[in-house]
């Protein structure tokens, strides 16, 4: 496992706030998605990490019947709970790594949304290529912080206070944009997928303090945060916007979807 790795249970106490702290993914991802694959209901959908159904429900609701695997059990009690009307859906709480479906299932897609890199690397392609059937895919997309030509200075401001408390950014700053999909890179490198498409997406939302604090609340590294550094940092969040006359903030997101056949 990677050292991230022991972050990833800190996800279930945000378990009540994560589905309406976090952005929807946007809506061209899921036609990308289905327009790569080809798939269409019935198609059996395999999801790994589903959180509180975040990237579920909208597949759901086109009436694909989902399995999803949460690690958490507060998230996947969320999860059956925002999902119980959709009859094909199901929700296990279980590590991927642990678990197994009943003998013989075999699925059309498995897909992970914001979840795929805490899983461990020495099994996550090979199971996914396990559990497919011939022809299948497994489809891996993400919702990271985007700093596009002129964003917000917020950030700038912020990052100042990050690296006050030991929390900055390693490396430069701001972050070079990828120009190579890392994970398209995972994929030829596990021998099991072959990558037949990426797709990358960005979008602006704007926030409030409460709003932005509570999407802080559902990151990893600030719910594992020392409490008088995350004190401190949410209080100084607090005081640049209370210097602003509309006390918002834009923050842009970047999703890339990787879509890979089984070898």
């Amino acid at each position: 496992m990677s050292p991230d790795a022991r972050l990833r249970a800190t996800f279930d106490v945000a378990a009540e706030t994560y589905q309406d702290a976090r952005p929807d993914y946007p809506r061209a991802l899921y036609a990308d998605l289905l327009a790569i694959t080809g798939l269409r209901p019935p198609a059996r959908l395999l999801e790994v990490g589903c959180g509180p159904g975040k990237a579920t429900v909208p597949l759901a609701r086109m009436g694909f019947p989902v399995t999803a695997v949460e690690l958490g059990p507060a998230l996947a009690r969320e999860a059956r709970r925002r999902l119980a009307g959709f009859a094909g859906v199901s929700v296990v709480t279980s590590a991927f790594e642990e678990w197994e479906p009943a003998a013989g299932d075999r699925f059309d897609l498995v897909y992970a949304a914001t979840a795929w890199k805490w899983v461990d690397p020495a099994i996550k392609y090979d199971k996914a290529a396990r559990l497919l059937a011939p022809g299948g895919h497994l489809a891996v997309w993400n919702a990271d912080h985007a700093l596009p030509v002129g964003f917000d200075p917020f950030f700038a401001e912020i990052q100042k206070v990050y690296e006050e408390i030991g929390e900055g950014h390693p490396g430069p700053w701001p972050p070079p944009e990828d120009e190579v999909d890392p994970i398209a890179a995972e994929f030829a490198a596990s021998g099991r997928f072959t990558v037949v498409a990426a797709r990358r997406y960005l979008w602006a939302l704007r926030y409030t303090a409460d709003a932005y604090l509570a999407l802080l609340d559902t990151f990893s590294g600030h719910i594992a945060m020392e409490p008088d550094k995350r004190a401190h940092l949410y209080g100084e969040v607090r005081r640049l916007l209370a210097a602003r006359p509309d006390g918002r903030l834009t923050r842009h997101w970047s999703a890339v979807l990787t879509v890979g056949r089984r070898s």
